[in-house]
């Protein structure tokens, strides 16, 4: 990891130099060799050294690299379109060199919109943006990596995190960014963004599961629609934390296999004001997770609960959680009733647009969900699935 380190520090470095010098300058020609020399130190480390720009975070070879975090190079690259940065051992300088006019150009000049940028090459080096609706293909020769992974200590924690908040030690912040992080990057650990979605293994780990896939499908809409990396890792912790006020409900009443009484639906209807509350205690900066909270269960046409007293608009967040957490809750098997087929819920979906669902959102959805369903990999906790 310490060359990964030493090597985008040098990017960094190199490409202040290039603003400075003119081409064939030797303090140019001499930070480039210098970023060169870290290239081949890294590389005799990993043959096909791959980084991920995720705004606020860098990724090498699946794992964060906690040194560079916050570190400003990945915001400005993942800004212009420079989302993904796979660099072969073959690379040369020569493209090295042209990869980093490349991404001078887009800073200084703008000249290619992101929203454009798709997966690009110079030689051995293939850079662009990751995003769950580039359906532009690589180099035919190029194949799918076959990705493993489990969401097995994501599982572990959010039954941990439930447990303090039920045992009175409050919201352990840290911990749900760390679970939103991981799952960042095993979305982004192929050439193509996964939804990595748990697999329910009993019923009463419905709330575990159910948080853990509202979180990536969340996260796969909003980066699908085009926000930018923070607002798709906010969106991802108010899709982990959106039900967290079910932690108030009892356990019989959760777990019911039969039609719920009118006074244990009233306790059930009452976990978004439980989730905004505990939320809204924690002192952090969880204002959008508080409201999505509160406002997931609200309709478009004002059905749903809580009921306001006045009519109003809910948060854009809300709404995009609220489709997928129906998506997710209909595409699970539950005591009361065998899980839906996809296509199923895409109907119902399309079906209450505009009444229960925001237009825009739930075909934004459906439209996803359709293009990358064969990258929808369906996980347990404790194997690993293979994902051809």
């Amino acid at each position: 990891m310490s060359a990964a380190v030493e090597f985008l520090t040098a990017v960094g470095q190199t490409l202040s130099a290039l603003t400075l010098y003119p081409e064939g300058h030797k303090s140019r020609e001499h930070a480039v060799d210098n970023v060169y020399e870290k290239l081949v130190d890294l590389h005799e480390q990993q043959h096909t050294a791959v980084f991920l720009f995720l705004g606020e975070e860098v990724v090498f070879a699946g794992q964060p690299i906690h040194e560079l975090k916050d570190w400003e190079w990945s915001r400005r690259l993942a800004g212009i379109g420079v989302q993904r940065l796979e660099i072969d051992a073959q690379a040369t300088r020569d493209e090295l060199e042209e990869l980093l006019d490349e991404i001078l150009a887009r800073l200084n000049l703008r000249a290619l919109d992101s929203t454009e940028a798709r997966q690009m090459r110079l030689g051995a080096i293939r850079y662009g943006r990751v995003g769950i609706g580039d359906e532009d293909k690589m180099d035919e020769e190029l194949t799918t990596a076959t990705l493993a992974f489990t969401l097995g200590e994501e599982a572990d924690t959010i039954r941990w995190l439930h447990n303090e908040i039920t045992s009175g030690q409050g919201l352990p912040l840290v911990e749900a960014e760390s679970v939103v992080r991981s799952l960042a990057v095993a979305m982004h650990g192929d050439q193509h963004v996964m939804v990595p979605l748990l697999r329910l293994r009993q019923y009463d780990e419905y709330t575990t599961t159910h948080a853990l896939n509202v979180c990536v499908l969340a996260m796969a809409l909003a980066e699908w629609i085009g926000l930018g990396a923070r607002d798709v890792r906010a969106f991802g912790i108010a899709g982990l934390l959106h039900d967290l006020g079910k932690v108030k409900i009892p356990r019989e009443v959760l777990n019911k296999a039969g039609k719920l009484t009118a006074s244990e639906r009233q306790l059930m209807n009452s976990h978004p004001v439980h989730g905004a509350r505990i939320i809204a205690h924690s002192q952090a900066e969880l204002d959008v997770a508080a409201v999505v909270a509160y406002e997931h269960h609200v309709m478009i046409n004002g059905g749903g609960y809580p009921t306001f007293q006045f009519a109003r608009d809910c948060h854009f967040a809300s709404k995009l959680v609220h489709v997928c957490d129906v998506y997710d809750a209909l595409r699970t098997r539950r005591p009361y009733r065998g899980a839906w087929p996809s296509d199923k819920v895409l109907a119902y979906l399309e079906e209450r647009s505009g009444l229960e669902f925001d237009g825009q959102l739930a075909h934004g959805f459906t439209q996803m969900v359709r293009a990358w369903e064969p990258r929808i990999a369906a996980v347990a906790e404790t194997e690993l699935v293979p994902v051809e």
